[in-house]
């Protein structure tokens, strides 16, 4: 009942910058905390940026300085994580993470996982 679809991945070269989204669609009364995690092969997902419901945010050590997670303005269900700087040991799938007060007839909250999206980067 609730859907998170992530975009903006690709390849890019190490130094450069990737903007990804998330977009989530469907029963959302509100959103709590958007989290980004990575997972890169033979790794487990790690935790990468946390984003409030009230624009508090929070970063691994690893990206911290680099990478920085957001809300749009006019849109409180897209959300993005601006990467700069990137590493090549930053490739990894990138999934969002919401959790989610659901609308029903009885509000409940509940986390939900986009299917992710692919960075490459080379050095």
């Amino acid at each position: 009942q609730v859907q998170l679809v992530e975009s903006g991945g690709g390849l890019v070269q190490a130094g450069g910058s990737l903007r990804l989204s998330c977009a989530a669609s469907g029963a959302i009364f509100g959103i709590k905390t958007m989290n980004w995690y990575r997972q890169a092969p033979g790794n487990q997902r790690e935790l990468v940026a946390t984003i409030t419901s009230g624009g508090v945010t929070n970063y691994a050590d690893s990206v911290k300085g680099r990478f920085t997670s957001s809300r749009d303005n006019a849109k409180s269900t897209l959300y993005y994580l601006q990467m700069n700087s990137l590493k090549p040991e930053d490739t990894a799938r990138y999934y969002c993470n919401a959790v989610v007060v659901v609308a029903s007839a009885t509000l409940y909250e509940d986390d939900f996982w986009g299917q992710g999206t692919q960075v490459t980067v080379s050095s």
